[in-house]
């Protein structure tokens, strides 16, 4: 704590001296307080991109704020902020999409491909809070859409191969635009077979495979109003998790939506949206293809989400409003069946989730004030009511075990708010904010039954009786930019109360064979998250740019015992050469070692590591076609390790060769 206080300090001084320093002579400029990860598509003309091929989850892991759980080489977890994901919202525009599976096998993400995305947009704490009750913040992935720009028809085709576990990538991209009328629809496979650690390991169950197909269009129904309507179907199948017992023989996704725009003009309303959206999540996990377990098992799961918002933008004076109304309505239904090896015995059954309604209605406002030259002041406040009701009486009656008293309904109030305060000239930017959230607890915080943990081997059970999380949080950072240099340095810190986590619980027997025990979803008075980063680039002559990061995480509770999953110190430089169509970088990415880890959730020390991935790219127009080649080898020097992120220790991939080619009509 006292670490804490003294970088907040140590902060404070400076950009204080800083204020002092600078004069009031420039006029203000937009102030961006989202962070942006652009994806792009097949078709995108963004060179830039060391691997434009990789995964959604390789593109969200450059950003500072987030890191990645690795069950295996398909599907992982994103964390914001340090924080699991249960305290943070994934949407795709806004959308919100519930996962399926009990055990976090199949993020939101998992469902997209990079041919279905534009950027990503990340905004941490409070000022996240639009798209649903949080903590952390938000994480709102932006489909691809051409616009109506009267570009006529373009297309590409791309292909991609890695070695480390033979994964084939192909894919194809088409779009179609005049002033009144735009259509985007892509399609992407993707194969592997298990991938190798280093030393040429062999990972088994890390294989996996899948399809994604898309569509988006639009028509403008006048010079004001225009509707849009887009959909994704998403397929995976004989996906293996090596860190984990179990595989997953299907995880299908269908995402549709659609929407009306209003262009309004009022002198005080601009902009009016309206979505209503509906998606249907399957995840079946089994192990079938496991050659030795003490039980067979099957365990489906199902989520089904319709919702809609309602949003409009104002201006008055100096003031820049938006207003969100959102509502949706999901049910989480998910099943374990047992078989067992004496045929003699009768088959178990469970619900795991007992086939549980969500339904959420939320009002959320923010407002821009540009007050005086440089300075700008950024609100939100926002106000939920969130309601679960179980509509499995099975399932309500295997709660009833441990809880005699529940209710069969439980509604919630939800509130939040944030502030913001930015200076900003023409070379720095300096911004503090403070915010207040509470969130629900999730469906498996809440009603989990027997939902086995392998990372600790502990049964979890769910605790209808819990009481909002709440969270107080505080952020600083300061960017100076100029035409050759970019720093940035900030931090975060949240102090949340109530904090829900799993603690043993002797007194009730585990399910699962083997297992160390049962865990009841508890509450601690309070944990603390402190995370800070530092990132810099430097243009070094012409043709040479210079990039480097930092980043610093510290959880503890109100015992002063380390949180699980907080990443260690970690660091990334890079040194890149670029000159006309062509560029390759030299990249260094590491972490020291873990020292402050959680055993009690089964957490053990990871050592210090550090590899070198090379990367090139050369751009070639053939008439008016395009044609880019991305060559590169991560993990160059074929290092075994595992990091803090990778669940029950398994390996990274070892040296991986890939090749990424794009064709552009």
């Amino acid at each position: 704590m006292k670490k804490i206080i003294l970088i907040y300090l140590v902060h404070i001084g400076f950009t204080s001296l800083v204020f002092a320093q600078e004069s009031l002579t420039d006029t203000i400029k937009e102030v961006q307080l989202k962070e942006v990860v652009v994806i792009g598509n097949a078709a995108s003309k963004n060179q830039n991109e060391n691997k434009p091929l990789g995964t959604i989850d390789s593109y969200l892991e450059k950003v500072n704020s987030v890191h990645m759980i690795k069950r295996g080489a398909y599907a992982w977890e994103p964390q914001l902020q340090g924080m699991t994901s249960e305290r943070s919202v994934i949407t795709i525009d806004g959308m919100r999409i519930y996962s399926a599976c009990t055990d976090k096998m199949d993020p939101v993400i998992s469902y997209l491909e990079i041919a279905n995305l534009s950027e990503a947009t990340i905004q941490s704490g409070q000022a996240g809070a639009e798209n649903g009750a949080t903590i952390a913040g938000n994480i709102n992935l932006k489909r691809k859409k051409s616009g109506f720009i009267n570009d006529g028809f373009k297309g590409a085709l791309v292909s991609g191969f890695e070695t480390v576990n033979e994964q084939k990538i192909e894919g194809v991209a088409a779009q179609y635009s005049t002033e009144n009328f735009y259509s985007n629809i892509d399609f992407t496979l993707r194969s592997a077979e298990n991938y190798k650690a280093g030393g040429n390991r062999e990972v088994l169950y890390s294989q996996f495979s899948k399809y994604n197909v898309a569509a988006i269009m639009g028509y403008k129904i006048n010079d004001k109003q225009n509707t849009e309507v887009s959909l994704i179907y998403d397929e995976a199948k004989n996906v293996g998790y090596p860190a984990l017992p179990m595989d997953v023989s299907l995880a299908r996704a269908f995402i549709g939506a659609l929407q009306y725009q209003n262009t309004l003009t009022s002198n005080v309303f601009s902009n009016w949206e309206t979505k209503v959206y509906y998606n249907d999540i399957t995840h079946v996990m089994d192990d079938s293809k496991r050659p030795d377990v003490p039980i067979r098992m099957d365990m489906p799961g199902w989520s089904k989400t319709l919702g809609m918002y309602s949003k409009i933008d104002a201006a008055f004076k100096k003031h820049l409003f938006s207003f969100n109304i959102s509502s949706h309505y999901n049910t989480s239904l998910a099943e374990m069946t047992m078989f067992p090896n004496n045929p003699n015995e009768n088959d178990m059954f469970m619900l795991t989730w007992p086939d549980v309604a969500t339904t959420y209605v939320g009002f959320f406002a923010k407002e821009e004030f540009k007050f005086k030259e440089h300075w700008t002041l950024f609100s939100t406040i926002g106000t939920a009511l969130h309601s679960n009701t179980i509509r499995d009486d099975f399932g309500l009656q295997s709660l009833r075990i441990f809880y005699t008293e529940m209710e069969k309904s439980k509604t919630r109030f939800l509130k939040n708010f944030s502030t913001q305060i930015t200076y900003k000239n023409n070379k720095w930017q300096h911004k503090t904010g403070i915010g207040y959230g509470e969130r629900a607890p999730s469906v498996s915080e809440g009603y989990g039954f027997y939902l086995y943990n392998s990372f600790d081997g502990f049964d979890y059970i769910g605790n209808p009786f819990l009481k909002n999380e709440k969270s107080y949080e505080i952020n600083l950072s300061t960017q100076f930019k100029t035409k050759n240099i970019t720093t940035k340095i900030q931090t975060a810190y949240f102090h949340i109360t109530d904090y829900i986590i799993g603690k043993p619980n002797f007194s009730f027997s585990p399910m699962t064979i083997g297992a160390n025990g049962i865990k009841v979803y508890e509450q601690l008075p309070y944990a603390s998250i402190f995370n800070a980063d530092f990132s810099i680039q430097y243009k070094l002559f012409n043709s040479f740019t210079f990039k480097g990061k930092t980043i610093y995480r510290m959880g503890m509770d109100n015992n002063n015992n380390n949180l699980p999953l907080i990443q260690p110190f970690s660091y990334e430089t890079a040194l890149r050469y670029q000159k006309n169509m062509f560029f390759v970088e030299f990249l260094l990415e590491g972490a020291a070692k873990q020292t402050n880890f959680s055993p009690e959730f089964g957490e053990n020390q990871t050592n210090a590591y550090t590899i070198l991935n090379l990367s090139a790219s050369q751009t070639l127009y053939l008439n008016q076609q395009r044609v880019v080649l991305k060559l590169g080898a991560e993990n160059f020097l074929d290092t075994y390790y595992s990091t803090f992120a990778d669940w029950n220790n398994i390996p990274r991939t070892g040296r991986n060769i890939f090749i990424n080619l794009t064709y552009s009509l």
